[in-house]
């Protein structure tokens, strides 16, 4: 069996193709951009294209059994009919949940008569690295809503959680909601991430204006709609599931263990 693995040097797609590797998977091709700067394992087929291309994927799916489709929305439903037609039988895809902007790849994909695997993470832990620079320069995390609360996942349990769909049958068919092993708030997560720093970094509620501005300096445009969403979260916490686990036959990663594997990010 071939798994193509598209996104290869992405921020999940990196860690899909180290997890296969782990796994001894008999045949691996990473599709990424630029072959030459992937630094991708030598055992790794690396072939050139972009997943949001569908014309520079020509070749790119022959032999192919299985395909890890890295979140493009725009091109899902194109690259899933071009993978049908070459022989492809099976992807796993990374989305989101519904009414996010990524859980239309579903439905596109579904419309090839692909079989399929979904995987719709929730927030990543990656992003609190938004805190990085107010912590680095002021010892202090600003920010609001503090009793929001959702359950962030780590991105090598995502990844290795795709990795076991790719190469397991019976995963085809399931939607996966993933989340990690605690629902918790920000003002949880920065005495976190001050334990891994050995400091207290206290977390002090600001007015939603100041909060939105101060998360521009990181995320730009972006900081209202991150500050919508956590606002829902007040009323309507995420809970934590208990899916990365019982695929994995191991616990999911929490975000104390994740801020000490991470701490030089907020130094």
């Amino acid at each position: 069996m071939t798994i193509l693995v598209t996104g290869a040097t992405g921020n999940v797609g990196r860690l899909v193709v180290d997890e296969l590797m782990r796994a001894d998977a008999p045949h691996v091709r990473a599709l990424t951009v630029n072959p030459t700067r992937a630094a991708l394992p030598g055992d790794v087929e690396v072939v050139e294209g972009y997943v949001g291309k569908p014309d520079s994927l020509s070749g790119v799916f022959d032999g192919i059994d299985t395909v890890y489709l890295a979140p493009v929305p725009a091109a899902a439903r194109e690259v899933a009919i071009l993978a049908r037609d070459a022989g492809v039988r099976r992807f796993v895809t990374l989305t989101g949940a519904p009414g996010t902007d990524w859980y239309g790849i579903e439905a596109d994909v579904e419309a090839s008569g692909l079989e399929c695997t979904h995987l719709e993470p929730g927030e990543f832990m990656t992003n609190a690295t938004i805190w990085a620079e107010q912590i680095c320069t002021t010892g202090e995390v600003r920010g609001t809503y503090p009793t929001a609360a959702n359950a962030p996942i780590a991105l090598e349990d995502i990844a290795a959680v795709a990795a076991q769909a790719l190469l397991g049958e019976s995963h085809s068919g399931r939607t996966y909601e993933l989340t990690g092993p605690q629902s918790l708030t920000h003002p949880q997560m920065v005495h976190d991430i001050g334990s891994a720093l050995g400091r207290h970094v206290p977390f002090v509620e600001v007015p939603r204006e100041e909060a939105e501005a101060v998360l521009a300096r990181s995320m730009g445009e972006y900081a209202g709609w991150y500050l919508d969403g956590r606002a829902l979260l007040v009323d309507h916490p995420q809970s934590a599931l208990t899916t990365v686990e019982e695929i994995l036959g191991r616990p999911a990663t929490t975000f104390a263990r994740w801020a000490a594997a991470n701490v030089e990010l907020f130094r």
